[in-house]
């Protein structure tokens, strides 16, 4: 038997007369005598004989007792206040007799409220007077007779539950209810037994404040509506009390009547008396102990007291809950003796933290386990989960044998949301091993479908893949939007490209563009149309196939195509259909569509042998490079149509780029003749060097090409591109041209040197016989007087008046015409501006010539000739200056500008 409560303290009361009451008061010859903590004794004269009864209310300072102030059955209740003081005695508030009706009798049981509103006396003819309202008044409250039987009363006590009040009455024979009301009391008996004196008592809330009673044979308890549980304590019981949760008893081992107090039997025997401590709730005896001769037992201060006959006053004080249970205590106590049941009871009931909770649960483990009841440890384990670590248990039932108690173990630690990665691979394993679909199915599908999810489901997956359990581990990806071990699964292990390919068709934007990306070659290669059709889908206007439905759908968002083109390796037939639907649908496709639909399309039609379907695909291709879409990678296309040599394509890219000298180059490449002269004549007028290169290129040729270099003579002779010996020596080259090739050549042109000579040697002859005239202008001038005969003003055409201004050009002015119109008061109006072109061409001829000296000396110095030469052409120094004053008839000054830069190509040439 556990032993809960222990001896504090032992110690004798000087007065061997003090038979009854600690703190609620003792009697000796009607005085009340008050024991405080301190142990100071006080008292007070309440009655003149005797007092027989006294009751102590626990939340007041009221004290109610029951005596004799004259010899006779003539009984007085007195009310006390003790805090209150008349005389240095207790206030005594109010004074009446307890007697029911006009029948003397004696008191045998007291009984108050806590509320002060009722007040029960019991008497030994069995009635029961019963006082409600203010007990400390007599104004403000009425005495009535509750009960009247022939049994003595043996016991009383109120019980408050809400707002309704019962009143438990014990006799020797029965035991009644009544259910106080403002009207009425209804009665309602209980039980046909009865108890003795002081062997009835209440309990507290723990126990639902029943009406407990004290039989010889059993406790029995009591609700107001009927009997409820009993206990079987056998003895005779003597005293019945409750204290903290605990029945408390004193019985005696030989059978007496317990009426034997109403009939006369000796109550000085010196029988051993056993007092024990009941814990009803946990089903243990916590206290037992003999004892002789025991007055009483009062609970006060904290402690139980035991007060004996021979003046000894004994204290019982609980141990605390950790004293209990903790190691040292429990070995000679419950944990020693396998009292695990009762230990976890125990701990319950004084509410000891789940930490003392847990170890107890543990120690109850370890012992089943040591026992071999694995199934019954597993479940105390399970108990412990939250504060011992999982590993202590999982080493426990790592055998394989044990591997159904692991399951159970882990399954709650996973219920609890205690589990880690490394608990839920376990936990799948055992399923797995122990080959329990059901149970694996139970964990996946019914856990998955709370709210909350108890495991790791990335780990699930990978375990249950792992094991082979595929369609477990792609519910659990599915279910929880793992897209990539679902796609993983389905296109590595179940090999279902199908149902993988709708998958992603269902996935939001970025996930279905990131999985196309990841997996997009693997399902090409298995199912090249469905993957070309979502692909089309996912760069146009892309919606999840959920959303797709219903007027209320999104605006699809677009991938870019271009990152998608190499799913299409060896699948050149998907990839053009790809490249072709981009195309059309969608034109403002990034550039590398169109560069890699124009390289599949170029590849098609180099390797075509239909001749037909040749023709189509070389008409495709050009009408997709003349679609515009290669302008900024126009070197790109080129080089394409140079790899697969598409000549329309690289002549027609040549063309768009203005590269009119690769054109014939590529002519000359394929001695193409004819188009080498027809690409001079085309774009000659564009690039006038177009002649004089096809006139070397066919220099060049040993070939018979007389027809070919009449053709490009008569073109320069016609433009006057080069000049004669530039055009012979370029003819010695070629030893099949002999001198008739260029007769006409050279005919034509001495004819137009020979008129050429001959206007410059008139013009020359013009320009001595003005300068002859000009000289002996400016003799005359020096020499001779110089007559001004004008008469109008050169400005205003009046006639001249004076003051006026002349000038020896021979122009006349009005003088205010002068000032007016004139810029420098030394120079004629009329001829300032042919002077000034005189005078600028005079300048630039200087400036010209300094330059030419300056240029002429850096090139001689310098390391690199031709760094500076491009210098000089950078700054403009080589661009000639031409001052015209009056052009010669049928030229303009655009023509003029081009004979001089042909001239300078001319010279340059011969330089070089």
């Amino acid at each position: 038997m556990p032993i809960l409560y222990e001896f504090t303290e032992s110690f004798c009361i000087c007065c061997s007369l003090i038979l009854n009451a600690l703190n609620e008061g003792i009697h000796i010859e009607g005085q009340v005598w008050i024991l405080p903590r301190s142990l100071q004794l006080s008292n007070f004269q309440a009655y003149k004989l005797r007092v027989t009864h006294l009751y102590q209310l626990k939340q007041h300072s009221i004290l109610a007792s029951v005596g004799e102030d004259e010899e006779g059955i003539n009984p007085l209740v007195k009310v006390w206040n003790l805090e209150k003081r008349d005389g240095g005695n207790p206030l005594c508030t109010r004074i009446f007799p307890a007697i029911p009706g006009n029948k003397p009798t004696v008191v045998s049981c007291l009984a108050v409220h806590e509320n002060l509103n009722f007040m029960a006396i019991g008497f030994a003819d069995g009635s029961v007077v019963l006082t409600k309202g203010d007990i400390t008044r007599d104004r403000h409250s009425k005495t009535q007779i509750l009960h009247e039987g022939s049994y003595p009363v043996t016991g009383l006590a109120f019980r408050q539950s809400g707002k309704t009040t019962h009143l438990f009455v014990a006799t020797t024979e029965n035991i009644l209810c009544y259910t106080l009301s403002a009207k009425d009391s209804p009665e309602l008996e209980l039980d046909t037994r009865g108890c003795g004196l002081r062997c009835s008592t209440l309990s507290d809330p723990s126990q639902d404040l029943q009406f407990v009673v004290a039989g010889d044979e059993c406790v029995y308890l009591y609700q107001p509506d009927g009997r409820g549980p009993c206990f079987a304590f056998e003895g005779q019981k003597l005293i019945a009390c409750w204290y903290r949760g605990y029945l408390v008893t004193v019985s005696k081992d030989r059978k007496t009547s317990p009426k034997s107090e109403f009939a006369g039997g000796d109550p000085q025997n010196s029988d051993k008396q056993i007092l024990n401590i009941y814990d009803l709730g946990n089903k243990f005896i916590a206290y037992s102990s003999v004892f002789d001769d025991v007055v009483d037992v009062l609970a006060e201060w904290g402690c139980l007291y035991v007060l004996t006959r021979d003046g000894k006053l004994h204290a019982l004080q609980e141990k605390d809950t950790q004293t209990k249970l903790e190691a040292r205590a429990c070995a000679p106590m419950l944990f020693k003796k396998n009292l695990f049941e009762m230990a976890i009871n125990l701990a319950r009931s004084h509410h000891l933290d789940s930490d003392g909770l847990s170890e107890i649960f543990r120690q109850y483990g370890d012992h089943l386990y040591n026992k071999g009841n694995h199934d019954g440890a597993i479940q105390q384990y399970i108990r412990t989960i939250g504060k011992l670590e999982p590993s202590y248990v999982i080493r426990k039932f790592l055998d394989a044998q044990r591997i159904h108690n692991l399951t159970a173990y882990l399954q709650m630690l996973h219920v609890q949301s205690l589990a880690n990665a490394d608990h839920t691979t376990l936990l799948l394993n055992c399923y797995t091993k122990l080959k329990d679909i059901s149970k694996l199915e139970e964990f996946i599908k019914v856990q998955t479908s709370e709210r909350k999810v108890h495991f790791d489901v990335e780990t699930a997956i990978r375990v249950l893949r792992q094991a082979g359990c595929y369609s477990h581990a792609v519910y659990l990806a599915e279910k929880h939007l793992h897209h990539e071990w679902y796609l993983k699964i389905q296109l590595e292990d179940i090999k279902n490209y199908q149902e993988a390919l709708r998958y992603i068709g269902r996935l939001p934007f970025e996930q279905a563009e990131s999985n196309m990306k990841r997996y997009g070659k693997i399902l090409m290669h298995h199912v090249p149309s469905e993957t070309t059709e979502l692909l089309k889908v996912l760069c146009t206007d892309y919606q999840p196939v959920g959303d797709r439905e219903g007027p209320g759908a999104l605006e699809g968002r677009k991938a870019n195509p271009e990152e998608f083109i190499p799913i299409f390796a060896n699948n050149s037939r998907e990839l053009k259909a790809f490249l072709e639907h981009m195309s059309e649908v969608q034109p403002d496709s990034p550039q590398g569509v169109y560069d890699t639909l124009l390289e599949l399309r170029l590849q098609n039609w180099a390797h075509e042998q239909n001749p037909q379907v040749k023709a189509k695909l070389h008409s495709e291709a050009i009408s997709l490079l003349k679609s515009g879409r290669f302008k900024s990678v126009f070197d790109k296309a080129l080089v394409l149509c140079q790899m697969h040599s598409f000549k329309d394509g690289i002549l027609y890219l040549y063309e768009q780029g203005k590269l009119f000298q690769q054109i014939m180059h590529y002519h000359m490449q394929n001695e193409q003749y004819r188009q080498v002269v027809e690409v001079c004549e085309l774009y000659g007028d564009q690039e006038a060097c177009l002649w004089e290169q096809a006139l070397g290129y066919f220099a060049h040729k040993e070939e018979d090409c007389k027809e070919y270099v009449a053709a490009v003579l008569k073109h320069i002779e016609t433009k006057n591109l080069m000049p004669p010996l530039l055009v012979v020596q370029t003819l010695a080259h070629n030893s099949t041209a002999t001198l008739s090739v260029i007769k006409d050549y050279l005919v034509s042109k001495l004819q137009k040197q020979s008129r050429q000579i001959e206007q410059d040697e008139q013009r020359i002859q013009k320009y001595r016989e003005e300068t002859k005239r000009i000289r002996k202008e400016i003799e005359e001038l020096k020499t001779s007087p110089k007559i001004f005969q004008k008469t109008k003003c050169s400005i205003c055409t009046s006639a001249l008046e004076l003051p006026s201004v002349h000038f020896l050009c021979g122009h006349s002015f009005h003088q205010h015409c002068f000032e007016s119109y004139s810029e420098s008061g030394s120079e004629c109006p009329t001829c300032l501006p042919e002077n000034r072109k005189v005078m600028d061409m005079i300048h630039a001829q200087e400036q010209k010539q300094d330059l030419h000296d300056q240029f002429q000396h850096q090139l001689k110095c310098s390391n690199d000739s031709f760094s500076v030469v491009a210098d000089y052409f950078g700054r403009g120094v080589f661009n000639k200056l031409t001052l015209i004053t009056d052009l010669p008839p049928g030229k303009s000054v655009a023509a003029l500008d081009a004979g001089l830069q042909r001239e300078l190509l001319i010279h340059t040439k011969r330089s070089t």
